[in-house]
């Protein structure tokens, strides 16, 4: 009998779920009903399997619908979505100092970072200016997570494609940017330190020897890394070439970050468009050519450096005074 697909797409498109499924390649298929020998098939047999969204690589946010052909992987559709948590509507009750103990929840490996841009959205509307130090302080904090974020991402990113040490090293050095944290903020992850008009408190007593220490040993593992992955053949060989995407396709996307710089468009809102004291120190927009997995490795990998360098120059330059304004806004 020959299987009718429009049956099952008109069945299917009944929900919303059964909307979203990925349909196997269309072909026809013979089933055999005398009880022979099934017949081999010349066009092939393919399978529609599900990766996630509760599969380790995907960490219960998203699911991957797959059609594979034996182990080659034919499509690939995404089903984004499951990260929902209704944020937007919580911050309608919050005040503006409780908005940042919601948005550093967003994205765990980037705290900092939802904080600063809530505070400074609010700083405009509300014509604050943050004093000197606190601005500095942000800066050391949001690079100091830069590195953090992209240590996880040199961990678990090994780890999927096959370096499984990587998530052994990468993890020892977050590791040493989360203690920091905890020094510093009292918490190692959603910290709730970056707030409108400054930050939540001042720097403790022997900040600046436990950042540059961080700092060594973050820079000491990065070379580790770069020696054990950059020149191996077998992570070359699962890296170069795989996964290479465009400027034009970066940008019809919204794509940016650091898988637009491996297209080659550097482009880097802390030069281009610079906020806190950015264009007062020194570092580089790290970027590539080839729009490749190994390329999207190397930008995070010597960016972390980079940051590097920035924690460092602010550790050198913090100003005194005051890390809050005052205001009765």
């Amino acid at each position: 009998m020959t299987w009718d697909y429009a049956d099952e797409e008109r069945l299917a498109g009944r929900t919303d779920e059964g909307a979203q499924e990925l349909r196997a390649t269309r072909r026809t298929r013979e089933l055999v009903m005398t009880g022979g020998v099934w017949p081999e098939d010349e066009l092939g047999d393919t399978m529609i399997i599900n990766m996630g969204p509760q599969h380790p690589s995907t960490h219960g946010v998203l699911r991957l619908m797959m059609e594979l052909d034996g182990e080659e992987v034919l499509r690939i559709k995404p089903v984004i979505g499951y990260l929902h948590t209704g944020m937007e509507k919580t911050a309608e009750e919050l005040t503006y100092l409780q908005g940042t103990t919601n948005v550093t929840r967003m994205d765990y490996a980037a705290n900092f970072s939802n904080e600063l841009v809530f505070s400074l959205a609010t700083e405009k509307l509300l014509g604050v200016e943050v004093p000197p130090r606190a601005q500095w302080i942000r800066m050391m904090m949001v690079e100091l997570n830069r590195m953090s974020s992209h240590l996880l991402f040199q961990a678990t990113n090994g780890m999927d494609i096959g370096a499984v040490s990587m998530m052994l090293y990468g993890w020892r050095e977050r590791e040493e940017c989360l203690r920091l944290f905890e020094t510093i903020t009292g918490l190692r992850m959603n910290c709730n330190y970056i707030r409108p008009g400054g930050v939540a408190a001042d720097l403790p007593d022997g900040w600046q020897e436990a950042v540059l220490r961080t700092c060594d040993s973050v820079e000491a593992g990065v070379a580790e890394y770069d020696e054990l992955l950059s020149e191996n053949p077998i992570w070359r060989e699962r890296t170069v070439g795989v996964g290479v995407i465009t400027t034009q396709e970066c940008l019809a996307r919204g794509i940016t970050g650091p898988i637009l710089r491996s297209t080659g468009f550097p482009w880097d809102l802390r030069k281009a468009q610079p906020y806190l004291p950015y264009d007062e120190v020194d570092f580089d927009v790290v970027y590539t050519t080839n729009g490749d997995t190994f390329d999207r490795y190397r930008i995070r990998l010597y960016e972390i450096l980079e940051s590097a360098k920035i924690v460092r120059q602010c550790v050198e330059r913090m100003p005194a005074a005051t890390t809050a304004c005052r205001t009765r806004r």
